[in-house]
């Protein structure tokens, strides 16, 4: 005969009203940890108590019930509805939901109360994320979800953002298949058909799954919101014409990303059509519109003498206004070791005000303005850059015999203005495009470096050689020396150097984007435009000038002239025609560029150069980004990249090598028996190529790309 099975007696449950009730000493909750009383007792009077309490009734001496009821789990709730009482929010017969305990039970009152609190199974962050969710979409608001949750609206739009990841990667997410931080990596994006396939791409490989690496590939082609072309487009344009912005809710983003590019860039070229045509009615012959141009890009052209307009009487008092004031303010503070914040504050606006008034605008003859042209750009930090006032070869006026053009037919060289014809002319306003990316080199075999970026590395340090040589006259001095005595005790004058006595200014035909923006561009720049505005026009007045200077001056107007002579350049050398450097001569300007280099001191480290991804890592074969690596931040951090492709390795190569100094071989300084060498060549005897330059002897190929297994640390 089979055995009953004996049911089980759930405890009751009725409503017991407050002060009737007791916190048991039976409670193992003694930790204070999460929602806090205050809190929770402002959840319940919002919507009332959620959970019964667990009570027990208290016994007499003689084991009778008294009629009071102890509470041994449920402590807290407890606590918040007492709170409540206290501020008269709650009555205290108020009745309250609890389920009693039959104080026969064999069951420990610590038992009860250890085991609500053990058994609770905690919500899975997924679950949260998307209760969040259904919250929303039933109407609740963002600030009605962090209120009722007592947190704030900005992790409420986190667990909102984080429940919009694609429904794919949340049940991998469910399952434990990624982590919490490699799920706020894809929340950056909101094209589930791109977080799956970035998701598919590191899955690949167990060791390319880190949070960075997924926020990268989900943004590589994107544009940051602090984009120089952002800032002139506008992100409110850019928003407003239908563009996406993805933002990063768990770590500073900057502003976020632009996800459509070429709406960007076709919003700054109209804005600059637009800037470009207010220029080209001021009457200029053309106008040249670009996003930024390179290094020199006005070398050939005659730049036109403008005259600054003057102050008004009301700008002039203005400016004595601001200069006595700061001087009043500098002789009150002079022996102060800190100024206080309004007054350095206050310094700085007049500064900024006097300097307002120095950059005064320009004026040009019309007749130089018909000829001439403007150039159109961003400066780096987004704001409009207008450079007017060159004129191309092509558009100078024909020199004329003194006898034509007295009858004022027009410009000289020109036809003349036909009747009812309009005196201005309509501009011709060029767009220029967008450098094309150099081409990936996808073969692993070490080879010299390719020519186009031994040429660009080369040029970054005829810059700043250039810079540093015009702030050393003493070098400047003797390399000028050094050259016009080779010329004037020698039969035949020495072609070929590094210097230039005549102070031609040599060209860079090739150059990287980034050559115009370096620290050595600016600073030159910024000293030829103070020279030059010293410097008088006419031939007379500038040899009186000239004549008057002091010494210093005189070395460093010397100095500065000098160091546009200086062609550290790498050229291709042409042994098959008479065209182009010889191998020979590009020996000696190698040599004496260093030489040059070592007497000034030059560190291209310290002259601002850092190995990126766009003007070194990405333009050489992986085994030379492991190379440059491997010297630079060591081989453990080599190891740490073996595995990646050539893209990934030279983004991650760029993280690893800031700050360390490295410097590919054209940047470094030749060592000392080169130098001797060198000098040796200058003197007549043939040199070598230094070894960056010459041919690889290499010819094993790079091991292929295979995974490599990293050992667990």
């Amino acid at each position: 005969m089979a055995t009953a099975i004996q049911k089980i007696t759930l405890s009751s449950s009725r409503d017991i009203p407050f002060n009737k009730l007791v916190l048991s000493q039976s409670n193992v909750r003694r930790v204070k940890a999460g929602v806090s009383i205050e809190e929770l007792a402002a959840d319940i009077a919002r919507r009332t108590l959620l959970q019964s309490l667990n009570v027990r009734p208290l016994l007499d001496a003689e084991g009778t019930e008294t009629g009071m009821f102890e509470v041994p789990a449920g402590g807290r709730r407890y606590r918040a509805l007492e709170l409540l009482v206290k501020q008269k929010r709650l009555a205290k017969t108020a009745p309250v939901p609890c389920v009693v305990r039959d104080p026969a039970t064999d069951i420990l009152a610590e038992d009860d109360s250890l085991a609500e609190n053990i058994q609770r199974v905690p919500l899975h962050p997924l679950d949260q994320f998307r209760a969040f969710q259904t919250m929303r979409a039933k109407g609740q608001s963002e600030e009605d979800i962090a209120a009722a949750f007592f947190t704030s609206v900005n992790v409420v739009k986190q667990r909102l953002r984080l429940a919009s990841v694609s429904p794919k990667l949340l049940d991998i997410y469910a399952e434990d298949g990624m982590s919490l931080e490699q799920l706020m990596a894809f929340s950056v994006t909101g094209e589930h058909a791109r977080q799956e396939q970035v998701w598919d791409a590191v899955s690949a490989n167990s060791w390319n799954k880190e949070a960075y690496q997924i926020r990268r590939m989900l943004t590589e082609k994107t544009a940051r919101a602090s984009d120089k072309r952002v800032v002139f487009a506008g992100l409110d344009a850019y928003e407003a014409a239908g563009g996406v912005v993805m933002r990063d809710l768990f770590q500073q983003d900057d502003g976020g990303w632009l996800e459509d590019v070429a709406l960007l860039d076709s919003l700054v070229r109209d804005k600059l059509k637009v800037e470009a045509e207010k220029i080209a009615a001021e009457g200029w012959k053309w106008v040249a519109v670009g996003i930024e141009f390179p290094y020199g890009y006005a070398h050939g052209l005659r730049e036109l003498d403008g005259v600054p307009a003057g102050l008004t009487a009301e700008e002039q008092a203005t400016v004595q206004a601001l200069e006595a004031e700061y001087a009043t303010i500098e002789a009150e503070y002079e022996n102060a070791d800190e100024l206080p914040d309004e007054v350095d504050q206050r310094l700085g606006e007049i500064s900024a005000a006097l300097e307002a008034f120095e950059d005064r605008p320009v004026t040009y003859d019309p007749a130089d303005i018909a000829r001439a042209g403007a150039f159109v750009s961003l400066g780096v930090d987004g704001e409009l850059e207008v450079d007017r006032g060159y004129v191309r070869p092509e558009d100078e006026a024909p020199v004329t015999e003194p006898d034509q053009g007295a009858d004022g037919d027009g410009l000289a060289g020109q036809p003349a203005t036909e009747p009812g014809t309009p005196s201005t002319q309509r501009a011709v306003i060029t767009i220029g495009g967008e450098g094309a990316e150099p081409e990936d080199d996808d073969d692993d075999t070490v080879k010299p470096l390719p020519d186009r970026l031994v040429m660009e590395l080369t040029a970054h340090r005829t810059l700043a050689l250039r810079d540093a040589l015009a702030d050393n006259p003493h070098v400047a001095l003797t390399a000028l020396l050094h050259k016009l005595a080779g010329d004037t005790f020698r039969q035949m004058a020495s072609f070929g150097g590094c210097l230039e006595a005549s102070v031609r200014q040599v060209s860079f035909p090739v150059q990287a984007p980034d050559l115009k923006g370096t620290p050595s561009a600016r600073s030159i720049v910024e000293r030829h435009e103070a020279w030059k505005a010293d410097l008088p026009q006419d031939d007379q007045a500038r040899w009186d000038w000239l004549a008057g200077l002091d010494d210093a001056s005189r070395l460093a107007l010397l100095a500065h002239c000098v160091s546009f002579g200086v062609n550290a350049l790498y050229e291709k050398p042409n042994p098959h025609s008479a065209s182009g450097v010889s191998q020979h001569a590009l020996d000696r300007r190698l040599g004496q560029a260093d030489r040059l280099a070592r007497a000034i001191g030059l560190d291209m480290v310290e002259a601002g150069w850092v190995p990126t991804a766009d003007n070194y890592l990405n333009r050489v074969p992986k085994r030379r980004i492991l190379e440059a690596v491997r010297e630079g931040a060591g081989e453990r951090a080599a190891q740490l990249i073996d595995h990646l492709k050539k893209g990934d390795m030279a983004k991650e190569a760029e993280r690893l090598l800031e700050g360390t100094g490295w410097l590919p071989e054209p940047l470094r300084l030749l060592d000392t028996e080169i130098a001797s060498s060198t000098t040796d060549a200058a003197e007549g005897d043939a040199e070598s190529l230094p070894e960056f330059l010459a041919g690889d002897d290499e010819t094993s190929a790079e091991e292929a790309d295979e995974p490599h297994a990293i050992a667990a640390e």
